[in-house]
């Protein structure tokens, strides 16, 4: 049975979403049609689609042609359906054939210049558990189809639909928790605010998935928080954030690499209220970046990998949520899904970076038991209409023996590329993900399982393109420096990983990640 937490705490991620960029559209229009629906959600679902599907002719077909209940609707339901359904991302449902017809060129556009689905890693290098891409056979059943007019086919043949979960989740929670909600204004600089509220949890629990559900992904940059003991100074239900000096294009005026800062001129606001106050120090509440919501990372599911994270009783959630504004003034109400063990896993798992950079010291020195990271991002400086600036690299060294499971590269608007390259302790190398074509709007995680030996260094390069080219790009004529806004850049190397329990359980469960 679900269990509702209503407790007060709204937190978000902002990321100004474009998140359907089919170029069979004008830009400008899909950027107003991905706010749009995201702004009124399920009404987005009630839009007249292009073409009535009442006007389809499947006469004269030939028996060779696809359909779309024998041939097409397998394809989606294992590569598309769990964005293109009500109450999803997609911006028309896949689920039957009244809804997906009136789509059919935009559908062959799609996938035949295989924009969709979204799948960025390098088949060269590499194998990943999640790969979404179609193979080639699958789009020409799509193209065939499409060609042969979008026959609809008997719908005999259509495979048993895919039980999706209630209310819009892409997993079953066991917990919910309802954030407070959040007044998102129209413009200004929201900076990083971090926000402390109850756990649900009154017992031991080991966490298995976690879902967070925006309730404006159109103003959400990121959403994230950790489980943390309860400290008697932590307040809850208010937010805390650290101001951060900008010039009038809101770009910071100091060069720290650290996002947000860990101390400065605090600002603390009551959930529910407009009233602020401000005082010099560090923040009482400093959100963590265990669990994420990004664009493309709906949900994280530890489950497949018989794996979970370990929570104690009366653990508090201490959020970090970062909004962008876009224009117009919405009101955000974010969700918490969780599903839960009582029976310890075989296997914990470790994160060594959510989604932003949150817990890293200025020059992105990490250094705990599993793995010690040196950056400086604080050097990170892209010049004008520079098309491919190499920013700091990453050099993780592995203290143990340690599976990987998953990548997941976070850059911001001038984000070009990536490339992961696991150095063994023989000296040999080998590319392990590599993403020639960074996306901002679908940050995709790469579920893999590599097995990493004790001296093994991993080394990461991004690289930005500050060009007109690149269509994300706000102004190809400005420096760009590290910094947490969309505007600014970051180039964090985020991994996943596993380890026995039983061996492990001392050591890790007392980390910090």
């Amino acid at each position: 049975m679900e269990r509702e937490t209503p407790a007060y705490s709204s937190i978000v991620c902002k990321y100004q979403w474009r998140l359907w960029r089919w170029n069979i559209l004008p830009r400008g229009f899909v950027i107003g049609l991905a706010a749009f629906s995201f702004a009124f959600g399920a009404a987005a679902w009630a839009a007249k689609p292009p073409r009535a599907a009442k006007n389809v002719d499947d006469s004269g077909k030939t028996d060779a042609a696809p359909t779309f209940y024998k041939d097409v609707l397998p394809i989606a339901q294992a590569h598309c359906q769990s964005c293109h359904r009500p109450g999803q991302i997609g911006p028309f449902s896949l689920l039957d054939y009244q809804s997906a017809r009136p789509w059919a060129a935009a559908i062959k556009s799609a996938v035949s210049t295989k924009k969709m689905p979204p799948w960025f890693a390098n088949p060269e290098f590499g194998h990943f558990d999640n790969d979404r891409s179609l193979k080639q056979t699958d789009i020409d059943t799509i193209v065939a189809w499409v060609n042969a007019g979008a026959p609809a086919g008997d719908p005999a043949n259509a495979p048993p639909p895919v039980q999706w979960p209630e209310g819009g989740w892409n997993i079953q929670p066991d917990f919910t928790v309802d954030l407070p909600p959040y007044p998102v204004p129209a413009t200004g600089v929201k900076e990083w605010e971090q926000l402390a509220i109850p756990s649900p949890f009154k017992e031991d629990i080991w966490v298995t998935s976690v879902e967070i559900r925006p309730g404006a992904p159109a103003v959400v940059h990121h959403l994230c928080f950790d489980f943390a003991k309860h400290k008697p100074t932590t307040p809850y239900n208010v937010y805390e954030w650290v101001e951060v000096p900008r010039d009038d294009a809101g770009v910071a005026q100091t060069r720290s690499g650290v996002t947000p800062p860990k101390e400065g001129i605090v600002v603390s606001r009551p959930v529910g209220s407009t009233v602020e106050s401000r005082r010099e120090g560090k923040p009482l509440v400093r959100g963590g970046n265990e669990f994420c919501y990004l664009p493309g990372l709906p949900y994280e599911d530890y489950r497949p990998m018989h794996a979970g994270i370990f929570v104690p009783a009366g653990s508090d959630i201490l959020v970090s949520v970062h909004y962008t504004t876009n224009g117009t003034a919405v009101l955000d109400r974010s969700r918490i899904g969780i599903t839960v063990s009582k029976t310890p896993p075989p296997r914990i798992f470790i994160s060594q970076g959510g989604g932003e950079d949150g817990e890293v010291s200025g020059s992105a020195q990490t250094n705990n038991s599993i793995l010690e990271r040196h950056q400086a991002n604080e050097t990170l400086a892209i010049p004008p209409f520079d098309a491919n600036y190499l920013g700091p690299a990453a050099d993780i060294t592995f203290k143990r023996d340690i599976e990987l499971v998953w990548f997941r590269p976070h850059a911001h608007m001038r984000g070009k590329s990536v490339r992961y390259t696991l150095i063994y302790p023989d000296g040999r190398e080998e590319v392990v993900l590599d993403v020639p074509h960074y996306d901002f709007n679908w940050q995709l995680t790469y579920r893999t399982s590599l097995k990493i030996p004790k001296g093994s260094r991993m080394h990461v390069q991004f690289a930005y393109d500050n060009s007109k080219n690149n269509k994300n790009n706000p102004d190809a004529g400005k420096w760009v420096y590290y910094g947490g806004q969309s505007w600014e850049e970051m180039g964090t190397p985020n991994m996943g990983f596993v380890a026995d329990r039983r061996a492990h359980d001392q050591d890790l469960t007392a980390q910090p990640f």
